[in-house]
């Protein structure tokens, strides 16, 4: 492919370079929040600040000593941040795609597919429609219930 295709298609050298960079951040995300959320990880951090808290005397408790845990954590809190959305952006993306399986292959309208693109407006329209529709289901079977049971008593008044 030509040069002038790739810019026309949008994936020139940079497009490989920023397609290279969101796979190797994607893998690293994904390694970081699966060790963050290990038992080990909390044990681990819980012992550094327990460390920095017993040092605090040979230290005499300076300036600098506090500095140390809140530029630690405030950098770590600052990465993780970003790694945490990440990983919820992923796991968002997977389950909508599962749904929108799940509703294409069902009997369920498929016009809900795609609504997390919608405005929050358009969304509460929509919710508000699906409330409606599903009280006047629920009506529907009182209704038909209902009538079920007078049938079933005239029916025994009947053959009586």
């Amino acid at each position: 492919m030509s040069a002038t295709a790739r810019r026309r298609d949008g994936k020139g050298s940079n497009g490989k370079v920023s397609e290279r960079a969101g796979k190797i951040f994607g893998d690293v995300a994904n390694r970081t929040s699966q060790a963050a959320g290990r038992a080990l990880t909390f044990v681990v951090a819980a012992t550094v600040v327990i460390i920095w808290a017993i040092t605090g005397p040979m230290f005499h408790y300076s300036d600098t000593w506090q500095l140390v845990i809140n530029t630690g954590t405030t950098i770590v809190t600052f990465l993780m941040v970003f790694l945490i959305q990440n990983s919820q952006n992923r796991d968002s993306a997977a389950i909508q795609v599962k749904l929108d399986e799940l509703i294409r292959v069902s009997a369920v309208h498929n016009s809900f597919v795609g609504i997390e693109h919608l405005t929050d407006d358009e969304l509460d329209e929509i919710r508000s429609k699906c409330e409606v529709r599903a009280k006047a289901e629920k009506a529907g079977k009182q209704t038909l219930e209902s009538a079920r049971k007078k049938a079933r008593r005239a029916a025994d008044l009947v053959t009586e």
